[in-house]
């Protein structure tokens, strides 16, 4: 299935498909995910509709791969600061951008609501960015536990994904706050670290 996919996706260049992909997320943005359509999608890039089921297969492994190609910084395994503290906040810095960060917040709370009613997309997002995220900030962990930073029978080791995520969601619905790299910060230094080294 992935060599399928790999041989309908080359044949379009690297940058055509990022072309592609920025489109998707903008009107994502404009119009959120039950609105859009893959005939939207095909007038805003100048493509047909073919060309895109062709490629993508369906508009839930296009918004899933146009979100994973959006996903902003390098991977959080890359952050090897030689403390878990450091890895975190290199991870934060370069994740999240205080320019963007409110506005792909929305979005992902647009398409994670999406996702409830779907489960092509919601299979799709946890095959593409959920589960990768998940792996890559696993490794991190991994780093922290080798260091004798965090004891491997931690139970908060495996609720790290669920804390980020409620950082993300949670300022704006309890009390109007747009979530900011500062206030993810204070989160981090607040919450994450003492639940890790509890």
């Amino acid at each position: 299935m992935t060599s399928v996919a790999t041989t309908r996706r080359s044949r379009i260049t690297p940058e055509r498909e990022a072309e592609l992909y920025d489109a998707v997320l903008d009107l994502l943005r404009e119009v959120g995910y039950d609105a859009l359509t893959m005939d939207a999608v095909a007038a805003a890039t100048h493509s047909s509709k073919a060309t895109l089921y062709r490629q993508w297969g369906s508009k839930p492994q296009l918004v899933a791969r146009a979100l994973k190609h959006g996903k902003p910084g390098p991977s959080c395994a890359v952050a090897d600061t030689g403390s878990l503290r450091g890895d975190l906040l290199e991870t934060v810095v370069h994740a999240f951008d205080d320019s963007r960060i409110e506005q792909d917040a929305a979005l992902m709370r647009g398409v994670g609501r999406a996702a409830h009613d779907n489960p092509e997309l919601l299979a799709a997002l946890r095959e593409l960015l959920i589960e990768p995220s998940i792996a890559e900030l696993r490794v991190l962990l991994d780093r922290a536990v080798a260091r004798g930073e965090i004891r491997p029978d931690n139970p908060a080791l495996d609720l790290v994904p669920h804390m980020f995520l409620g950082a993300l969601v949670s300022g704006e619905l309890i009390d109007g706050r747009q979530v900011t790299q500062e206030f993810l910060v204070t989160y981090l230094d607040a919450v994450l670290m003492p639940a890790l080294r509890a």
